[in-house]
């Protein structure tokens, strides 16, 4: 795929419900064509934008896609959750490995659940735990 996705690979993108970005239009949405599941980004698209990165040389935004792309299946409510008990002194240890739990069992956000678990571990040496 050529970068930018959205104007060079517009007929090949996919958002969440599989509706493809040239379709999503002001019409559509006016027609009641287009709800806001239709305008949510794909898994697939998270992927590809993170291969662009990969290939700009940017490893660093690459993993922040592929970890997006594992956050499109999670619930909104757990993703709040979760970032508010990722805030300093916000969550116990046990809290946030339960959530690495929930996100690596439940959801297969493998790469989420690992950062998670890595931020328990610097929590704890900053003493930034509850």
């Amino acid at each position: 795929m050529k970068y930018p996705l959205g104007e060079n690979e517009g007929d090949k993108i996919t958002s969440k419900t599989g509706k493809k970005l040239n379709d999503i239009t002001v019409e559509e949405i006016k027609k009641g064509g287009v709800t806001s599941e239709d305008i949510k980004i794909s898994k697939e698209m998270l992927y590809a934008q993170g291969e662009v990165a990969k290939e700009a040389d940017n490893p660093q935004m690459a993993k922040n896609f592929q970890r997006a792309s594992e956050l499109v299946d999670v619930p909104d409510e757990i993703i709040l959750k979760m970032y508010n008990k990722l805030r300093p002194y916000r969550a116990t240890k046990k809290e946030l490995i339960d959530m690495a739990e929930e996100l690596e069992n439940k959801y297969r956000a493998l790469t989420c659940a690992k950062l998670v678990r890595e931020a328990v571990e610097i929590y704890e040496k900053r003493g930034i735990l509850l």
